[in-house]
């Protein structure tokens, strides 16, 4: 990763700027890609992603990767950890790259959880870090359903509480109903009022 520069300009101009997140996923990406035998500067038609946070590490993984939602290579996994897991589709080849825990390695100096720490120091030293002692690196097997893979949806379900198509098996039976999550589980929305 000697020219990391340029990647992290990827992530800058994805991201808004360059944070220690943006270091960590960028270092994270290069790092799943050359694992992989895939080359950064290519599109990798069989890549899918897992990440594991939503924060600056995943925008610095889908800029330096060019995988997305859209696209269905993007996957999001609510784990709250700085971790993604690259699978090549075409041989089922899968690692897991996760940011060591290590406070040394991300503080600049001991803060309480309350003080921000110095953000360009932090960036400097997270560039300069080797990989070994940033990074854990692991083998791993990913079982992905055919529901998963990049495509046109195989298969399409209507809520028959609110008639909203459902595709990619996203659907729920309750009581041997065919619902869509919101009406199943409950909305992370609340309707203010009605459409006109």
């Amino acid at each position: 990763m000697d020219n990391i520069n340029r990647y992290l300009d990827k992530g800058k101009e994805f991201h808004g700027d360059v944070c220690a997140g943006i270091v960590i996923g960028t270092k994270i990406a290069l790092t799943g890609l050359k694992e992989l035998g895939m080359n950064p500067d290519e599109h990798n038609r069989d890549l899918m992603v897992y990440v594991e946070i939503d924060r600056c590490m995943a925008d610095a993984v889908q800029a330096v990767t060019g995988i997305t939602m859209g696209h269905r290579t993007l996957k999001y996994k609510d784990y709250g950890k700085f971790a993604a897991t690259f699978l090549d589709l075409s041989n089922g080849k899968a690692v897991r790259v996760s940011a060591i825990e290590n406070p040394q390695s991300t503080q600049s100096n001991e803060k309480s959880d309350d003080e921000r720490p110095d953000m360009k120091k932090m960036v400097e030293k997270l560039i300069k870090t080797p990989e070994k002692d940033l990074l854990l690196i692991e083998e791993v097997e990913v079982d992905v359903g055919e529901h998963e893979i990049p495509g046109f949806p195989k298969f399409r379900a209507y809520c028959e509480e609110c008639g909203d198509k459902v595709m990619d098996r996203r659907e729920v039976i309750v009581d041997g109903r065919t619902l869509c999550k919101a009406c199943a589980e409950g909305p992370y929305y609340r309707k203010i009022s009605e459409s006109k």
